[in-house]
């Protein structure tokens, strides 16, 4: 199982890394560092999330998590709204900039695997599409874990 962990692994992450370089070349704007876009994509998910629960979903510390926020919210792409229920609290939401950002790189990441899985056979193909399900409920068991 621990080659099949290191294959699974190293496949994944050259396909997230590759993504992610070709993506920033097409996705106006600076580029974002790979923790940001995190944040973002966690209060995209969870619009009014609090950036402890915004820690948890990330397997991050608060205070790390705190630091992403006063630089996403410095640079124009996340707000904070007072928490109504807790004064001390507040909500973190995306600006219209973020909305389009995260929308322009949610299509160019998509566009750009529709068309490499096009290069595919049609075997692979539904080789990949099977083996969904398995990886979403890997997914699900990493997230559970401590």
């Amino acid at each position: 199982m621990t080659e099949l962990a290191e294959r699974l692994l190293g496949t994944v992450q050259g396909i997230r890394r590759v993504v992610r370089r070709r993506v920033r070349a097409d996705v106006p704007g600076f580029p974002l560092p790979g923790a940001q876009v995190e944040v973002l994509r966690v209060v995209a998910d969870h619009p009014g999330v609090g950036v402890a629960a915004a820690a948890r979903e990330l397997h991050l510390a608060t205070n790390s998590v705190s630091t992403l926020v006063n630089q996403l919210v410095e640079a124009g792409l996340l707000h904070r709204e007072p928490d109504p229920d807790d004064r001390r609290a507040t909500r973190l939401e995306l600006t219209a900039a973020a909305t389009g950002r995260m929308a322009a790189w949610r299509g160019a990441r998509i566009e750009l695997v529709a068309e490499a899985l096009t290069g595919l056979s049609e075997e692979d193909t539904e080789a990949i599409e099977r083996a969904l399900p398995a990886l979403e409920k890997l997914m699900g068991i990493l997230k559970e874990q401590p």
